[in-house]
Parts: C-alpha cells; sequence; structure tokens
C-alpha cells in the first residue's frame, strides 16, 4: 500500500469525518508492507500484512476464500482506461470486482497514478508497484471527493453505488461494469452526468 493512499483513507466504521492514522512497522519504497491505520475516533485499528489492506470494519473475522482469476487482458485494460479517461497523474483510481486483473497495466499506463484495487483474492498477491491491495465492507475507506476515478462492478444495493458516487472527484468518472437496473436513476440522482450506456456499462462523469 502506498503512502499516498493512507493520506486519503476515512474510518469505514466512523465515516469521512473522522481519518485513519497510519503506524508503519515496514515500509519499503514508500510502500506500508507491515502495520496498521488507527482511528483516534473509536479506536479500531486496521491491519495491513504483505502490503494488503483489511479495511473492513470490525468485527472483520477472516477474509472468506474468493478466487480472482488473475490473468489480465490488455485489450480489455485499454479499455477501462480509456472509459476512465485518464491522462496524467497523480491520482488514485479504485477497482473492484474482476476489472482488479486489470491494476498493474492501468498504474503502468498513466505516471503518477496509484492504482487501488479492492478484492479478498488479492490478499497473497506480491506488491507491486503502483497497485494497493485492500479488503472493504459496505462503507468505502476514503474522504469525500478524493478519488479520480472508480469502476464498480455489479454493485449489491443502492447503498454500494452511492458509495462510489461519494468518493469522487469533481469531474471525475464511474465506470459501472453490469450495472443493476436502476443505477442510470441513482447515478443522476447522485450528481454523475452520463456519458455513454450500454447493455453492459454505464460511464459518468462527477459534475
Amino acid at each position: 500500500m502506498h503512502l499516498l493512499v493512507t493520506d486519503r483513507l476515512a474510518c469505514p466504521r466512523c465515516g469521512p469525518a473522522f481519518g485513519l492514522v497510519l503506524v508503519a512497522d515496514e515500509l519499503e519504497e514508500r510502500r506500508v508492507l507491515r502495520g496498521f491505520l488507527g482511528c483516534s475516533n473509536c479506536r479500531d485499528r486496521y491491519p495491513v500484512e504483505g502490503g494488503f489492506g483489511d479495511l473492513r470494519p470490525a468485527p472483520r473475522g477472516s477474509l472468506p476464500a474468493e478466487a480472482l482469476d488473475h490473468r489480465s487482458d490488455p485489450e480489455a485494460a485499454l479499455k477501462v482506461a480509456a472509459l476512465l479517461g485518464i491522462r496524467d497523474g497523480p491520482g488514485l483510481l479504485f477497482l473492484t470486482g474482476s476489472s482488479v486483473r486489470h491494476a498493474d497495466i492501468l498504474a503502468g499506463l498513466v505516471e503518477g497514478i496509484e492504482v487501488v484495487a479492492a478484492h479478498h483474492g488479492l490478499r497473497d498477491s506480491p506488491e507491486s508497484s503502483g497497485v494497493s491491495r485492500v479488503a472493504c465492507g459496505g462503507r468505502l475507506p476514503f474522504f469525500n471527493g478524493s478519488l479520480r476515478g472508480a469502476v464498480l462492478e455489479g454493485v449489491p444495493g443502492r447503498d454500494a453505488l452511492g458509495e462510489g458516487i461519494r468518493i469522487l472527484a469533481s469531474g471525475a468518472r464511474l465506470v459501472l461494469l453490469d450495472p443493476p437496473g436502476d443505477a442510470l436513476e441513482q447515478m443522476e440522482a447522485g450528481g454523475i452526468e452520463l456519458l455513454m450506456e450500454s447493455d453492459s456499462v454505464l460511464v459518468g462523469a462527477r459534475k
């Protein structure tokens, strides 16, 4: 996990009014390999082990086993990059679902971009430049308006989509893969301007 990511993290239990404080036990090239992120309000500690941050609110328990196809399709990765519309850094992108397999390619396309990839299946993956691996719960652990783009897949429930909108900066794009039927209505209600619509993808920009 890159140090720049820790600056944008908020407590997933207490909400975006409360930031997390990093205590790093092992750092390498500005990446946190071991330590924890603590909340001054609820006193919870979110562990970082092997560079992987478990940012689920308590009670966390063991991470569920979740298979992930790590094989990235360069053509599909370039398509995701085009949908996000990111041309330069710095900034953070957020990926969920199967799109996390494109994280390494996306991080290499634009200098200064850090990709936050949220998937339990990344827990045992090696640390790599430009990619911060995390696990998240229902409330995303970021301050309001702090990210330059997000790719969400499936979006189970209105709260999940609302969280995806909340974390985007003005002008940042939201890419929904396999969106639910009411996603367009919720995007518009949340201040997202529709840029592209198909059966399997919705793309919008935060006003």
